[in-house]
């Protein structure tokens, strides 16, 4: 049990500062990187917690909260799956009402997975991510690790759109005159 809860905390570290990227793919305007969360203290906090060592997952269930830093993650529930045979994070899946806050950015979806293997973030289930007043959405929103880049897409549905909400930066000499 101890290992898996050692396994979990290596989970919630990479989880978060992949946020922390993600966030930065989305506006490139107020880019920071955010490379310190992996030694930060993790605390996890939900009503249930279940640990199954053969099928290789543990469970957060009922207001799920997973904070890191200056990172904190809202869901129902968080199902963290380890690889067979390294015992690795393999995959990450939160959903209902998925919540990433990190300082002024706050990512929405229904379900969040991160998938280790393929070095990505898939938020869908009209995901959308907001700074400040600027916001971007899609049927799907996926953000690549090791490539740091990021693709909002209509998931093939014709009838869906993608939307980017870019507000320019106030101007010194216009700020007094709105």
């Amino acid at each position: 049990m101890m290992l898996y809860m050692m396994r979990i905390q290596l989970f919630i570290s990479m989880s978060v500062c992949l946020w922390c990227l993600f966030s930065v793919a989305v506006i490139p305007a107020a880019a920071t990187t955010y490379k310190g969360h992996s030694n930060l203290p993790i605390t996890v906090k939900s009503n249930e917690m279940t640990a199954d060592n053969k099928g290789k997952t543990a469970l957060f269930s009922g207001k799920v909260v997973a904070k890191q830093g200056d990172i904190t993650i809202f869901s129902d529930t968080l199902v963290v799956s380890y690889a067979e045979k390294s015992g690795e994070v393999e995959k990450v899946e939160a959903s209902g009402n998925v919540r990433i806050v990190q300082q002024n950015r706050t990512g929405f979806s229904d379900k969040a997975v991160y998938d280790s293997r393929n070095g990505r973030i898939v938020l869908t289930g009209t995901p959308r991510v907001v700074q400040g007043g600027d916001s971007i959405s899609g049927k799907v929103i996926t953000y690549f690790v090791d490539d740091d880049k990021s693709d909002v897409s209509s998931g093939g549905d014709p009838k869906a759109r993608v939307e980017a909400v870019i507000n320019p930066p106030a101007r010194k000499n216009d700020a007094g005159s709105r």
